[in-house]
């Protein structure tokens, strides 16, 4: 039993232990280094200040778990059927949580297109993040508001993976030797990106060039880019406007939405919904 004569750890609250080594003494149960009462005012160790017998024990420090700067607020991830309906509600109560097929704190194990660890909710100072881990089918999120494309970017239409990358703007053409003039298409004179559809292995099949000022309409029965065998895609789907040299793509009305390849770190907002493997999520609240 501990001798009520003992001082008391003024960081932790807790009643030391005796001392162990040679000399009177007792020792700081909140780093364990040796102080001597009556004499070390202060924990050569910690610095924690050292309790005399006669003072009162200070209020020992509750610990409280909460994700990083987030308060007592937890994020809640719905997962959703096809119809939207909600099939599963997750609560995310740690700063950093992963997704995976085989490994991470959220698991679907029967999803053959998630790959063993996939993607990794972050949750700091009130936001949410989303961030894939170099999965084989990549994360997905759908976006609400027009998205300015970048370079690289892959965006999602109904069931097509399209690619965007910029070409650069052509350099004028120096005359032929004879000033015979080429025939060829004057509108447009210039292509400065391109949409590229992608295989499952990565390759590209067809593509779409891209020039300034220019809006491309993509659907399953209406548009510049036809799709009509993709009956995810809606009938008017998605549009490509040309603004200068920027491009962005707009949903046209659709009815899965469209979604765009996570690159780096993404915040996320309730009502979001992302998409990883063959599982569609949707942020319930904050």
């Amino acid at each position: 039993m501990i001798d009520p004569a003992l001082p008391f750890c003024p960081q932790c609250g807790v009643r030391a232990t005796p001392h162990t080594g040679t000399g009177s003494g007792s020792n700081c149960t909140s780093c364990g280094n040796s102080v001597q009462m009556g004499v070390d005012k202060f924990c050569a160790k910690c610095g924690a200040r050292v309790a005399t017998a006669n003072e009162a024990p200070p209020k020992p420090k509750t610990a409280v778990f909460t994700a990083k700067g987030t308060g007592t607020s937890t994020p809640k991830i719905a997962i959703i059927d096809d119809a939207g309906a909600v099939k599963q509600t997750i609560t995310i109560d740690h700063a950093e949580t992963s997704i995976g097929r085989i490994d991470g704190d959220m698991r679907f194990p029967s999803d053959p297109y998630l790959s063993p660890m996939h993607a990794q909710f972050s949750f700091r100072d009130g936001q949410l993040f989303i961030r894939d881990l170099g999965s084989r089918n990549g994360t997905w999120l759908f976006i609400d508001t027009p998205y300015r494309l970048q370079d690289g970017d892959t965006i999602l239409i109904g069931s097509q993976i399209l690619r965007f990358r910029r070409l650069g703007y052509p350099g004028p053409h120096p005359p032929e030797a004879d000033q015979t003039r080429r025939l060829g298409s004057l509108t447009p004179n210039a292509d400065v990106a391109l949409l590229a559809q992608l295989r499952a292995d990565g390759s590209a099949r067809d593509t779409c060039h891209l020039s300034p000022g220019r809006t491309i309409k993509i659907g399953r029965e209406e548009g510049d880019w036809v799709f009509p065998f993709d009956q995810t895609m809606s009938g008017r789907h998605a549009e490509i406007r040309g603004e200068d040299l920027e491009f962005i793509v707009i949903d046209d009305g659709s009815r899965n939405g469209i979604a765009v390849s996570v690159r780096g770190e993404r915040p996320v907002k309730p009502g979001q919904k992302l998409l990883m493997g063959d599982q569609t999520m949707r942020v319930e609240s904050l």
